[in-house]
């Protein structure tokens, strides 16, 4: 298969008056959940067609009807059996059951684009459908998703760790997710665990993180009130919103010498008594600021009585 002329207007840029028409690929997505409904919206706004998506949920059914109009909702090998560029945004532990069962039924015929979204994966699970003449590609969004319009907006700022068999297979994964807006960024095939493992340990723990921190700051915050922000209902993301995007962004910009407070001091007392007054709202919170104490004190080589208390507790 020839691979397909994309826009040339990708990212900013105006396509020369000389370049040809961009193709216009038929899309398919399976499923309609929240990374294939919104890389199918990208993937309309720069002018394919998403034609058809495979949606069970009612949950999902809706995403289609409201945010891919134009679609048909149609079975899994339906759309498979008419893409031009096949979308399989589907959970880690479905991925090679959809992959083996579309390639005993034969309906991805040779020369198609298939693409799967799962970080942790590359292109290996999708061996049956390349052994039939598929183009195998990796491409996965490093964002979070809510499953609102939002999403859409935001893959333009995104990486996308693409995964590929050959150097057309990179070029066509490259030309997608630049179309898109987002920026390419190669994993190696023997790297897509690791590459998800870093992902995941910097975002989803991000989460729990502040969602624990925002549950103590709550009791903190809890008594006799002052007409201002303590009064509010969101009052612990007030307060904690701007610092913790600060800390993110300094701990991008700088890396490990952004750490600040007391790990960063060495300050013994410090983060015992924090500990004591964590473990009086949940010991649960009390064990999570431990072992980050314990890791930040580790990275830094902070007071080896500090890293010895931390230690003990474990």
């Amino acid at each position: 298969m020839t691979s397909p002329e994309f826009r040339s207007g990708a990212r900013g840029i105006p396509p020369s008056s000389a370049d040809p028409a961009p193709a216009r690929l038929s899309v398919g997505i399976v499923s309609a959940g929240r990374v294939g409904t919104a890389l199918g919206e990208a993937l309309e706004r720069v002018g394919h067609v998403v034609f058809g998506c495979a949606a069970v949920s009612e949950e999902s059914k809706e995403r289609v009807r409201t945010r891919l109009p134009d679609s048909q909702i149609l079975p899994v090998d339906e759309v498979a059996r008419r893409a031009e560029l096949l979308i399989l945004a589907v959970p880690d532990n479905e991925l090679a059951s959809i992959a083996a069962g579309l390639a005993a039924t034969g309906v991805v015929a040779r020369g198609k684009l298939v693409v799967h979204t799962s970080g942790a994966n590359g292109i290996g699970i999708l061996a049956p459908l390349a052994a039939q003449g598929a183009i195998p590609l990796a491409i996965h969004p490093a964002m979070t998703f809510t499953g609102g319009p939002e999403d859409t907006d935001r893959l333009a700022a995104a990486c996308f760790g693409i995964t590929a068999a050959d150097e057309i297979g990179y070029a066509v994964a490259q030309a997608l997710v630049l179309e898109l807006g987002g920026e390419p960024v190669h994993v190696a095939e023997d790297n897509r665990a690791l590459y998800h493992a870093a992902l995941a340990h910097g975002s989803n723990h991000l989460v729990t993180l502040v969602a624990d921190a925002v549950d103590a700051l709550r009791v903190a915050l809890d008594g006799p009130g002052f007409p201002g922000i303590d009064s509010e209902p969101e009052a612990a993301q007030r307060v904690l919103g701007p610092l913790v995007r600060a800390a993110l962004d300094n701990a991008l910009r700088h890396g490990q010498s952004a750490l600040t407070g007391p790990v960063a001091r060495g300050d013994v007392a410090a983060v015992q008594k924090h500990l004591d007054v964590l473990s009086d709202v949940d010991p649960a919170i009390a064990a999570g600021y431990r072992a980050l104490s314990l890791r930040s004190a580790q990275r830094i080589g902070s007071k080896p009585e500090l890293i010895e208390i931390l230690e003990g507790e474990l």
